[in-house]
């Protein structure tokens, strides 16, 4: 039977970690490793060094593409100031409480923001 395990993330968090590259786990090790939060992992050494390398190549793509988007013109400023914006919003409901009942429009309006970033 599998364990449940906790998540370590706030609903906002996990919705917006479903819509990225990336997975909790990996998250979590990124955090890990960079030394911006402290996780225990009940896995082996191989699998979990297994999964920093997954994590680092998928960060170095994300970067890349990045550069490679913002370059040619398609990933605008006023797209990276949108994601600035957002990224600082998403911290600060990190650090704070978030009412339940705000969760949804939260992650609605954030959906919404992106999708009209990438409209094409």
């Amino acid at each position: 039977m599998a364990e449940f395990q906790k998540s370590n993330f706030n609903n906002i968090i996990r919705q917006i970690i479903k819509k990225s590259l990336f997975t909790e786990r990996q998250i979590e090790i990124i955090l890990n490793q960079k030394n911006i939060s402290e996780s225990k992992f009940s896995i082996t050494k191989g699998a979990y060094y297994r999964q920093v390398g997954q994590s680092r190549e998928k960060l170095i793509a994300l970067f890349y593409s990045i550069i490679l988007l913002r370059g040619l013109g398609i990933l605008l400023p006023d797209d990276i100031d949108v994601m600035s914006q957002l990224s600082e919003h998403i911290r600060v409901m990190n650090d704070g409480d978030v009412f339940p009942e705000r969760e949804d429009q939260i992650t609605k309006v954030i959906d919404m923001t992106i999708r009209k970033a990438c409209n094409m």
